[in-house]
């Protein structure tokens, strides 16, 4: 089995649980190819008793008759078991062949793709409660781990379940995509060894997803890369957008919809700016809609600066749905050489900006300990003022708000080389701090933070301006 990389804190997690004095209920959700089904092997392999997994789109016959054959491979059985002819008959077969096991030792039950097993009218969900209320968690050797990719049907069914299960699930695990340090030591471990600009340029344009990330190859570049994957004809990723969001959806054109709003809104918009904006109601579709997106990791949200929540702005913060709209979607271009083109063009620019910010914005705690602030209590938000009364407007995509009476103003800056700031862009740094400070009647001291990829020229508007910089290697941290 190919080795575990990453994901520490998520397996100290799943082995605390193994070793805990009680049944365990771990619900585990996130993304398509995101890696939970992996990580749960990986970390329990020598422990499940039972492993099913369900099938989209299948029957209940059809999903009892794989449940059959899981029950049979569970215990090596050279004959078939009888089809059970309900999900109640089911999990009590299933009591009857783990119940000596559970006795002598830990034992895990893994059911991957949980939503699915869940047909119209099997009750699968009503029996599957049955089952822990009344006989999996009366052992404390037995561990439940249920998987799903339908984000909206975990969270809805499971997570913030009214019935039987609430309260149940001890686990709650919403598994993202790698960090910058992750993916590179995925890769690695793949024998691609890239420097961190070209690793930047990968993740920028796919995200941290592992299955994404698998399909790069150990003999090209980040553009080749991009060229193969995005703009072949059989490329992995070029028509990958929409089976993603139906694959975690109920209604994914809510999703999309709400997806496409935050793409041609670069820099966010507050909720009641979504509905007055598309077709969603001010009711709860337009709430489950950005929890969804939200908890799947497409969408992140920001509360600005000295506002409250009813005002939190999202932003779509996912590279790979990000980059698709972008260049993808309508583009005509295809073959090798299609992504050094475009990366010539002013299109890259704009997107390179937006995607490089979106990282930043994942990247906190490195930020943090390269500005040795780890430690400090720190709340970070984001703060727009509009043009009013002969006053400038002023956008700060990043204010990290420090408990020692110092905020940090971030300026996230992706360029080719060292970043320089021009008289011009001097100009606008002043006036923003400027803006912000006679705004807010903020009475903490005020630092410029400069973010790049490869740091910033040491000229004279520099020294006058910045007080401290991150680059990109930092971010690898």
């Amino acid at each position: 089995m190919e080795q575990l990389v990453g994901r520490i804190e998520e397996r100290k997690i799943l082995e605390n649980a193994l070793t805990s004095s009680g049944a365990e209920l771990i619900a585990i959700y996130g993304r398509r190819r995101i890696g939970k089904t992996f990580l749960v092997r990986s970390v329990y392999e020598k422990y499940i008793g039972l492993e099913f997994t369900g099938v989209h789109n299948a029957s209940m016959q059809e999903q009892l008759e794989n449940f059959s054959f899981a029950l049979k491979k569970a215990i090596n059985s050279p004959v078939d078991i009888a089809i059970p002819k309900n999900w109640v008959a089911a999990f009590h077969s299933l009591e009857n062949i783990l119940e000596p096991v559970v006795k002598k030792g830990k034992a895990v039950i893994f059911f991957d793709e949980f939503p699915w097993i869940h047909t119209q009218k099997s009750n699968f969900l009503t029996a599957f409660e049955h089952f822990w209320n009344n006989w999996a968690s009366k052992h404390a050797n037995l561990k439940v781990v249920i998987c799903g990719s339908a984000a909206s049907w975990m969270i809805r069914n499971i997570v913030n379940n009214k019935g039987g299960l609430h309260n149940r699930v001890s686990i709650r695990m919403r598994l993202l995509p790698f960090t910058l340090s992750e993916t590179k030591e995925y890769l690695k471990s793949r024998s691609v060894n890239l420097d961190h600009y070209q690793l930047l340029q990968l993740y920028m344009a796919m995200g941290g997803v592992p299955q994404y990330l698998k399909a790069i190859q150990k003999s090209e570049s980040a553009t080749q890369a991009i060229d193969r994957l995005f703009f072949t004809k059989h490329g992995a990723l070029k028509d990958e957008f929409k089976i993603l969001y139906e694959s975690l959806y109920d209604n994914a054109a809510n999703h999309i919809a709400v997806i496409r709003l935050l793409y041609d809104n670069g820099k966010g918009m507050t909720r009641n700016e979504i509905i007055s904006s598309s077709h969603l109601s001010s009711g709860g579709t337009t709430t489950n809609v950005l929890t969804e997106l939200e908890e799947s990791g497409f969408v992140a949200s920001h509360i600005p600066f000295d506002k409250t929540s009813k005002e939190q702005v999202y932003r779509l913060t996912d590279e790979y749905s990000l980059f698709h709209l972008k260049f993808v979607e309508k583009s005509r271009a295809t073959g090798t050489g299609t992504w050094l083109r475009i990366s010539e063009g002013s299109s890259f620019k704009s997107w390179s900006g937006y995607a490089f910010e979106a990282i930043c914005l994942k990247h906190l705690p490195q930020i943090k300990k390269a500005l040795q602030i780890e430690n400090i209590y720190t709340e970070e938000s984001v703060w727009r003022y509009v043009p009013g009364k002969g006053i400038p407007g002023a956008q700060i995509d990043l204010l990290l708000d420090r408990r020692d009476r110092c905020i940090n103003i971030c300026e996230m800056k992706f360029a080719t080389d060292e970043f320089t700031i021009t008289k011009k862009y001097a100009e606008e740094l002043t006036q923003k701090k400027t803006v912000f400070a006679d705004k807010t009647k903020t009475k903490k001291t005020i630092f410029l933070t400069m973010i790049t990829t490869y740091g910033v020229t040491n000229n004279t508007y520099y020294k006058n301006l910045v007080q401290s910089e991150v680059t990109m290697n930092a971010l690898f941290e």
